[in-house]
């Protein structure tokens, strides 16, 4: 088989392999594991603060899992909608879980 024209062969080449690498990125997006996010909910109880509720899930609690304790208030008031870390008895707090 012979090239007739060079400029055309090297196009088509280069569509093909534009074609190959889109397809492959979005096979791979598709297929990426991610975990589901479950919430656990706790009622607050008296004496209890958002920094001990905290501090307990760095522990206890796979998601927050090595994180700093400032992070996991901040997060947790993001997921409550907490303008402070002022929190009331019985008032209940969604914690994510894995």
């Amino acid at each position: 088989m012979r090239i007739t024209n060079v400029k055309k062969f090297i196009r088509s080449i280069l569509i093909i392999l534009g074609i190959a690498v889109a397809i492959t990125l979005l096979i791979s997006k598709s297929t990426l594991s991610h975990k589901e996010v479950e919430y656990k909910t706790i009622c607050v109880s008296e004496g209890d603060t958002l920094w001990n509720i905290a501090k307990d899930n760095q522990i206890t609690n796979d998601y927050y899992n090595n994180k700093d304790v400032r992070f996991i208030i901040n997060d947790l008031m993001k997921i409550n909608n907490l303008d402070n870390s002022n929190i009331s008895i019985n008032q209940e707090l969604l914690i994510p879980v894995v």
